[in-house]
């Protein structure tokens, strides 16, 4: 049986930004991806890999400058203004900053009620449904009154999330939805966000660089270098046989917690100028198998066995034999 069509498609998405003199930021290069219904897909990578301006182009914060963004099959960057807004009910967002994220001069339920007032639903349902969303993301209702700098981080993140539920949304982007907590908090909140998973059958596109959070909460990964997806596929297939040399040092380089441990040896170098777009992988120049080939010429994403794709000419003989 085919699989069903994805609730969210993205193909050969970019964006360029005009800076100061004539130069052109390519923050994001022909990235294309789909995520099911009721699954995660994690988008990770380096600060500066382009995952968050990917995540904002998809509720158009931010408007793509190529490519095509389909929600379950309508196409998003066609949409008019109007119709956007009507879109966005189906797609919240949750923001890597919760105290930034909130009006400090606002309650935590007006904060939770306000996309009820955008979206003009009923005042009649505004307090069961402050109530059930407060239940859903395990605050006391009495926080409803309390201002965010009353709340702890945690707590502030469940006002975020509650706010991103307030339209029962299908699709959430979280954008580093947990890297400013601390790690006891991290655990409850992901443990939140599987939950309300499976309770409301969301799909998530998850935007990280913290590996161990996305084995914990994926079912899908996306790795981004220098704009560009460099692999892709399931998590069991990505955590257990990378294809790609830059997943293995994202993956190397996971603490482990164990006495006498090796250390891990860092990559040398930095990200590529996104200004300057190279002929070859933008990997290449800290890449410890680098051929003379990677410096010529890009490589396409290569289709390897199990549904893992990955940009490397060290995979080109593996999808030739699959």
């Amino acid at each position: 049986m085919a699989d069903p069509a994805p609730l969210l498609q993205v193909e050969a998405l970019s964006k360029n930004f005009a800076l100061k003199g004539g130069a052109v930021l390519h923050a994001v290069q022909n990235v294309s991806f789909s995520l099911r219904r009721g699954r995660t897909l994690a988008l990770v990578g380096e600060s500066g890999c382009g995952k968050s301006t990917t995540g904002r182009m998809i509720l158009r914060l931010i408007e793509p400058s190529a490519g095509s963004i389909r929600l379950d099959g309508e196409e998003l960057t066609a949409a008019t203004a109007a119709r956007m807004q009507a879109l966005r009910r189906r797609i919240g967002i949750v923001f890597q900053d919760p105290m930034g994220a909130l009006n400090p001069r606002r309650t935590v339920g007006a904060s939770i009620i306000e996309p009820l007032l955008v979206h003009r639903i009923p005042a009649s349902e505004h307090s069961d449904r402050l109530a059930g969303l407060m239940k859903d993301v395990e605050l006391d209702p009495d926080f409803a009154r309390r201002y965010p700098h009353e709340l702890s981080g945690g707590q502030r993140q469940r006002v975020c999330i509650a706010r991103a539920l307030a339209l029962q949304p299908e699709l959430i982007v979280a954008d580093e939805p947990v890297s400013a907590l601390d790690a006891s908090i991290q655990a409850q909140v992901l443990d939140l966000l599987l939950r309300l998973q499976a309770e409301h059958g969301l799909s998530y596109l998850f935007i990280s660089h913290d590996l161990s959070v996305v084995r914990f909460l994926s079912d899908d990964v996306a790795v981004m270098y220098a704009g560009r997806i460099v692999e892709q596929g399931p998590k069991a297939a990505i955590f257990s046989q990378p294809a790609h040399p830059y997943t293995r040092a994202l993956l190397a380089a996971i603490p482990v917690p164990e006495a006498g441990a090796a250390r891990v040896q860092p990559l040398e170098g930095i990200l590529p100028d996104a200004t300057q777009l190279l002929p070859g992988c933008a990997f290449a120049s800290r890449c410890p198998s680098a051929m003379p080939r990677c410096q010529a010429s890009a490589p396409p994403l290569f289709e390897l066995p199990g549904g893992q794709r990955s940009a490397c000419w060290l995979n080109e003989s593996a999808q030739e034999a699959s």
